[in-house]
């Protein structure tokens, strides 16, 4: 039974070389820092988490083409996964999110000091201080479906207030601290604590994967991000946020059967009635805890040991 939607979104935005931004200045490849030498906070503005997530690529090469500096504080511009980003084949898009370990599942301590290996874990390992250090962090993302841009962050006070305060995109999706599988960038060291000094930490998914338009919202997100911060002038879409539509993580569901199908098809957003059957994960079912359920990331192609659906409640 296939419940999938098989149209493919339109490959509007395609990768392209990057070889030039190899060399930063900070003894660790494809990582740029610029330090205003005024007093401020440190910002990371981090692209290609995912190596087919083209549109956080966009936002980068904007920031270091245009030749941004911070007016205060210091700004660090990182590609993280290139090699999964190099590895693009316009035949099958999709297939290069990661090489083998999904880079942004693996920031605790077990997995960045642990005996593993892979192209992602070493990629971590030599990014780790880099999220670390900073006091901010913008990590940008797009969805393989073409649904509305959100926000995604823990749920804590300054993390809210950052992301309201930077705007677009209106939907917010709040994850209890320490809810899902792996750890994030965003949780990594300070800023997945509740009492610490990180200042706050966001996730924005900007729309399709290969959509024009989520490029350009990913450098206009990262404009009003640091305008907000005051390390550039801030740009005029930074003046008038939208209202947020906030929702709440309620659970994360993975594919454990390579028999999982959905009982409709669905790219996200929809909603399920309490007790009402969304999937078959093989001999189990995903039934909506609630009223009102709200599908957010669909699994688009079932792989087992891989997240199949978000389901939150609207705040």
């Amino acid at each position: 039974m296939s419940t999938f939607v098989s149209e493919e979104p339109p490959l509007e935005v395609l990768p392209r070389d990057i070889t030039a931004y190899r060399q930063g200045n900070t003894g660790i490849d494809y990582v740029h820092r610029f330090e205003s030498g005024q007093p401020g906070p440190h910002v990371l503005i981090n692209a290609l988490t995912h190596g087919n997530e083209i549109c956080g690529m966009a936002a980068a090469v904007h920031i270091l083409e245009q030749g941004l500096r911070p007016l205060h504080g210091t700004l660090t511009v990182s590609f993280a996964n290139v090699q999964a980003y190099e590895a693009f084949d316009p035949a099958r898009p999709y297939e290069n999110r990661q090489l083998v370990h999904n880079l942004n599942r693996i920031w605790s301590p077990e997995m960045l000091d642990g005996a593993e290996d892979s192209p992602e874990l070493r990629r971590a390992r030599e990014l780790r201080h880099v999220v670390a250090d900073a006091d901010y962090v913008l990590d940008i993302h797009s969805t393989s479906q073409a649904v509305p841009p959100f926000w995604v962050y823990y749920d804590l006070p300054r993390n809210v207030a950052l992301a309201t305060a930077v705007g677009a995109p209106a939907v917010h999706l709040l994850m209890p601290p320490g809810k899902g599988p792996g750890s994030p960038v965003i949780g990594h060291d300070r800023h997945g604590r509740a009492d610490s000094s990180s200042l706050g930490s966001l996730v924005v998914e900007c729309g399709q994967h290969f959509a024009r338009s989520a490029s350009e919202l990913a450098i206009d997100t990262s404009l009003r991000f640091l305008g907000h911060l005051g390390l550039i002038e801030a740009p005029e879409s930074l003046q008038h946020p939208p209202e947020p539509q906030r929702f709440r993580l309620l659970e994360i569901h993975l594919v454990k059967s390579e028999s999982f199908w959905f009982t409709r098809p669905l790219v996200g957003f929809e909603t399920f009635h309490k007790g009402e059957r969304i999937a078959r994960n093989g001999d189990e079912d995903i039934i909506a805890p609630c009223d009102n359920c709200t599908i957010f990331m669909p699994t688009r192609q079932p792989i087992v040991g891989r997240e199949a659906v978000y389901l939150t409640l609207p705040v």
